[in-house]
């Protein structure tokens, strides 16, 4: 039954468009609970005070399912060839369309539904970049990728732009293994970084991270970074555009994703006289809208003085 289940599982989340899925067991994160509370100690979680609470939830999914033995983790890809146009400001491609939270949540819950048809009632509790889960420490457990430099997942097939997702569950499952990491010698992403917000080999101090700076980050932006944004107004691709791994990035098939009218033909100025009007409109749907209006126009700003 344990191996049947399994098997389900991974087939069917290929058929609902995942291109990756892995299983754990549900436990305490030991290997990953120093390295955690040495990054919330040397604050290089910013103002993100939230990455304070629920420091054993983090670590222990127990404590977020009563009686959890397996977590289930999947990966869905964003990656696109499409473009922004020239002489614009930048939006990271996981942004280019619909919320992913909402569009991959949709997705999960649909999953479950069919395999609790096929397998019966179980108790489970989906997660989508939304709850005290390190979401990347699970897919790396459950031989997805490994952990980069750039402290991203990365895959030798598709590198790493894509969403991670995660069941937990009350199913006895058959465990994976935790893959090698790859990165060798490599220290693009490190040497790219414009802001030096890769403080070592897989730490990044947040608060120097233009992603973090353009859309958790509710203050001004400090001056200092004022000429390393590289006209960048919400989140960064840089260390993952110069990592190796993903040149092997493959276009998505999910029409949800597909690139926003405005992202794609808008030059800088028509961004500079954007209306907030507007701005509810086209992105009413987008994870540009956690920014809001005024912080977008508050990342302009600081790129236009």
């Amino acid at each position: 039954m344990k191996e049947k289940n399994t098997e389900l599982i991974k087939s069917k989340a290929l058929e609902f468009g995942f291109i990756s899925c892995g299983i754990s067991k549900a436990e305490f994160l030991e290997e990953e609970a120093p390295k955690l509370e040495n990054w919330l100690k040397n604050n290089f979680h910013a103002d993100m005070s939230y990455m304070e609470n629920n420091f054993d939830k983090r670590l222990n999914p127990k404590l977020l399912i009563e009686g959890s033995k397996s977590v289930i983790s999947l990966i869905y890809n964003y990656y696109t060839t499409e473009k922004q146009a020239n002489n614009t400001y930048k939006i990271a491609k996981y942004a280019y369309g619909d919320d992913y939270h909402v569009v991959i949540k949709n997705k999960l819950k649909e999953l479950v539904k069919v395999l609790q048809n096929e397998i019966g009632e179980f108790s489970v509790r989906i997660f989508v970049d939304s709850a005290p889960i390190l979401e990347r420490a699970w897919a790396k457990k459950s031989g997805l990728g490994w952990i980069g430099k750039n402290t991203n997942l990365l895959t030798k097939k598709l590198g790493s732009f894509y969403f991670i997702a995660e069941i937990i569950t009350d199913l006895n499952l058959i465990y994976d293994n935790p893959t090698k990491d790859h990165c060798g010698s490599c220290s693009a992403c490190i040497d790219a970084c414009p802001t030096k917000a890769f403080v070592a080999p897989y730490i990044l101090d947040s608060s120097k991270c233009i992603s973090y700076l353009t859309i958790e980050n509710k203050n001004e932006i400090p001056s200092e970074f004022k000429n390393k944004l590289e006209d960048w107004i919400f989140g960064c691709d840089i260390c993952q555009e110069v990592c190796p791994w993903n040149k092997f990035s493959l276009q998505h098939k999910d029409e949800s994703f597909k690139i926003n009218e405005i992202i794609k033909t808008y030059n800088k100025k028509d961004w500079e006289e954007i209306e907030e009007e507007t701005f509810k409109i086209y992105f009413k749907n987008s994870a540009i809208k956690r920014t809001k209006f005024k912080g977008l126009k508050k990342n302009i700003k600081i790129l236009l003085n």
